[in-house]
């Protein structure tokens, strides 16, 4: 059997590349789908107790939330106890859920890289579209999907601007303009590579590892350019939906359900492996009967009865939301499963309990992705929520023994 660890070596560097089941199983593994991860993030939290479970282990007791994804039981994970260390501001926190970066109320604040930007760096060359964030609602305190350089990824908040640029091919003489501007933006990239070559003739020893490491960035963009201009010359995939219409943010239940259909094209077509969805709930006053003020006021309850009815009609509504997601993924067939069993689904928020800004013990559920599920796992308050974040890099295939802050495999989590 080959070895799980593959290298590429050149000039004493040595990179460690994403698991090739071709190299492991043969030609058949070409007819298998690929692996792909759906993140979302909810940023305003769950009332506790309609959440988490009182036991742990395979029987647990339901709760009103997981009764609505009572369908999924065997394909998912309930989790509690699961925190980022070091990272306990309120809102903030929305910009490291899925970094796990520390303090990010720093004055000298600088984010890491998100584990969804983690993979489309590697992976991500092999579709359209390395990564899709999307945004239901609007940006709170920041999103969570991290480039390398700490930039928070800009996100796409129309579904039919998402249908546009997966689906939509436009004219030929579109194509040609757009495949212009890719070259054009590669001539401006050498014009300040040989500027900078000037400069680094001139620079120390010091400043000079730094153009080194400039000209790596520039060469990382080139192959995006190039990358780029290849794909503008191939089809786009052709499917049933027409365009959706866009909605207002306070129809959230249909403004989520027409994002989540679009994530779900989008790698059901391959058009790309890794999606993130942002439900950016907190300036946003649904449009349901009995709801009379926006998700944020509403959290900050204080024990009022009146708002707590209120923030369960919105939550309960967000996790039908999420059943329907599940529900259709699991029903498209592939190769040895359905789209679910082939995409690792991430659903939590930063915040647990948003009425006391707490971002510990979060409220996180994972499904689908090859995972042994049917349980809920039960930690001790600060157990690494990266330690889960790597066991999901090690199951697409990445030889990683650790993530962000964390320690290693989250314990209990099997392969199925």
């Amino acid at each position: 059997m080959a070895s799980r660890r593959q290298f590429l070596r050149a000039a004493g560097v040595t990179i460690a590349l994403p698991w090739l089941e071709s190299v492991a199983r043969g030609a058949a593994a070409a007819s298998m789908p690929p692996k792909r991860m759906l993140c979302i993030m909810a940023d305003m939290g769950v009332l506790p107790g309609n959440f988490f479970p009182q036991t742990a282990g395979p029987d647990y007791e339901s709760t009103p939330y997981l009764d609505i994804l009572s369908a999924h039981r065997s394909r998912m994970t309930v989790f509690s106890g699961l925190s980022h260390l070091d990272n306990s501001d309120g809102h903030r926190s929305t910009r490291t859920f899925l970094s796990g970066a520390p303090q990010p109320t720093a004055s000298n604040f600088k984010n890491t890289i998100s584990i969804d930007q983690l993979v489309a760096e590697q992976i991500g060359s092999q579709t359209r579209f390395p990564s899709l964030p999307l945004l239901v609602g609007t940006i709170g305190t920041g999103t969570p999907s991290i480039l390398r350089s700490g930039v928070e990824m800009p996100m796409i908040g129309s579904p039919a601007a998402v249908y546009r640029k997966l689906f939509v091919q436009g004219a030929p003489a579109e194509t040609e303009q757009r495949i212009a501007d890719l070259k054009s933006g590669r001539s401006i990239l050498d014009f300040v590579r040989d500027d900078a070559r000037g400069l680094s003739r001139r620079a120390g020893g010091r400043d000079r590892e730094r153009i080194e490491q400039f000209f790596g960035s520039i060469r990382d963009v080139e192959q995006s350019l190039v990358e780029g201009e290849a794909w503008e010359r191939r089809p786009k995939p052709a499917v049933e939906m027409a365009e959706p219409a866009d909605v207002k943010n306070e129809e959230m239940e249909q403004a989520t359900n027409l994002m989540y259909d679009m994530a779900r094209l989008a790698l059901q077509t391959d058009s790309t492996r890794v999606v993130t969805v942002c439900l950016g709930q907190i300036y946003v006053r649904p449009n349901m009967d009995g709801i009379t003020d926006q998700i944020h006021g509403l959290t900050h309850h204080g024990g009022d009865e009146a708002k707590i009815a209120q923030l369960k009609m919105i939550e309960t509504m967000l996790f039908r939301s999420l059943d329907r997601l599940l529900g259709t993924m699991q029903g498209i067939a592939e190769p040895g499963g359905s789209l679910l069993d082939h995409t690792t689904v991430l659903y939590g928020s930063n915040l647990s309990d948003a009425n006391k800004h707490d971002s510990r013990n979060l409220p996180i559920i994972l499904a689908g992705g090859g995972f042994r599920h049917g349980q809920y796992l039960k930690f001790k308050e600060q157990t690494p929520l990266a330690n889960l974040y790597t066991s999901m890099l090690q199951r697409m295939g990445f030889e990683v023994d650790a993530f962000s802050l964390g320690t290693g495999r989250l314990a209990g989590l099997e392969w199925a």
